[in-house]
């Protein structure tokens, strides 16, 4: 949505998981918001905490709103939840909506269609968004190895 808890740590996730891979080199990996939010913002402060606590580092990262180009510059783009994939559909040239995905969609075990936010909620809400994001860039990797 703003670009501050959820897709920055999917993002510091899988660049860990591609270095781990050997894909790195290989593989351009962003992350924007569709709501507006003031651009160039560090993520949340609890994102950055429990980021760290697992080991990534959100530093770097500053909010950016989606633009048109990414549709055609990315071959996947990953959407947290049904919301912000609608907006997302709207957005998207029809020749072009067959890149975005759930990322909920690489879950291998768990039970959920979506990654909750956990922008209102408390500590524990972090961690389980995090464990959802970790497994759920295991199961992009293993689709991405499958398609090399």
């Amino acid at each position: 949505m703003g670009n501050t808890c959820r897709s920055p740590l999917a993002k510091a996730v899988l660049l860990r998981k591609l270095a781990e891979n050997t894909m790195l080199l290989s593989v351009q990996v962003d992350s924007a918001g569709t709501h507006p939010h003031p651009a160039n913002s560090p993520p949340d402060a609890r994102a950055q905490k429990h980021a760290t606590l697992r080991g990534y580092d959100l530093t770097g990262h500053r909010s950016r709103a989606l633009v048109e180009a990414d549709f055609e510059t990315f071959d996947l783009l990953l959407t947290m939840d049904w919301e912000n994939r609608a907006l997302l559909e709207e957005r998207c040239p029809t020749k072009l909506i067959h890149k975005i995905r759930g990322l909920s969609e690489f879950l291998q075990t768990s039970q959920v269609n979506s990654i909750p936010d956990p922008l209102l909620g408390d500590e524990s809400d972090f961690e389980r968004v995090l464990d959802l994001i970790e497994e759920a860039n295991d199961g992009l990797i293993q689709m991405m190895e499958r398609k090399s």
